[in-house]
């Protein structure tokens, strides 16, 4: 992904200030930054972000795994001014998925019987699972779902409990990723995916939310650019 992300903004006229690969850096190397993303690990993720806070620059956060501090890094962005973006999937294609799952998951809970499922695919670099791509997916079928209070990994078979979406997954070689996201009753299947082909979709939603960041202050995702932009082009 920071290969990806070097060459997009690169070519869209961007200087490349510092590049990192690994946590070993201070808050003074990102002096000549105008905003940071960050695509490392869970391990190192919440370290960046608050080191990004020191330097006072934006940063765009593109790794998954770390959410249980979610909270945390909001409410210290927001108490010291600080500017973040998250997001579990850069990709505005994997986006309009997003919107798309919610708009059938808020009409199948109107209607009888629907249940829902996820499988997700990646490459064997993978260190999370499900996804964090799964997860958002699962907890926007699950706040429009009445009959389900949280979501659930299934491994070797394990027994579904009946108020849980159950997530597989799978470790592919050479597997960009792959969401499925089914809604079914007795009558019918109704069968979501998006396939991703290569970075270039996670890579150049990242750059273009580095561009919208700058200047604003707050905690965002990817989502309230994107509804800022599709505005802007419709009026």
């Amino acid at each position: 992904m920071g290969t990806a992300i070097e060459k997009i903004a690169s070519q869209k006229g961007h200087t490349i200030s510092l590049i990192v690969d690994n946590n070993d850096f201070s808050a003074e190397d990102l002096s000549d930054s105008d905003v940071a993303i960050e695509f490392t690990q869970p391990s190192a993720c919440t370290s960046n972000i608050k080191k990004c806070f020191a330097a006072n620059i934006p940063v765009v956060v593109g790794t998954t795994g770390w959410y249980e501090h979610y909270d945390e890094i909001k409410e210290m962005a927001l108490s010291k001014n600080q500017t973040m973006l998250t997001a579990t999937n850069f990709s505005l294609g994997v986006n309009i998925f997003f919107k798309i799952n919610e708009i059938i998951a808020k009409w199948t809970n109107s209607l009888e019987g629907y249940t829902s499922k996820i499988h997700e695919v990646h490459h064997l670099q993978k260190l999370d699972s499900p996804s964090g791509t799964a997860i958002t997916l699962a907890e926007t079928i699950i706040k429009e779902t009445n009959s389900l209070d949280d979501w659930q990994l299934i491994k070797n078979n394990e027994i579904i409990n009946n108020k849980s979406l159950p997530i597989t997954f799978s470790r592919e070689e050479n597997v960009k990723g792959i969401h499925e996201v089914q809604f079914e009753n007795e009558i019918d299947s109704i069968q979501l995916r998006h396939t991703a082909k290569n970075r270039i979709g996670f890579a150049s939603g990242a750059v273009k939310a580095s561009e919208w960041l700058v200047d604003k202050k707050g905690v965002f995702k990817l989502d309230e650019m994107i509804d800022e932009i599709i505005k802007i082009s419709n009026d």
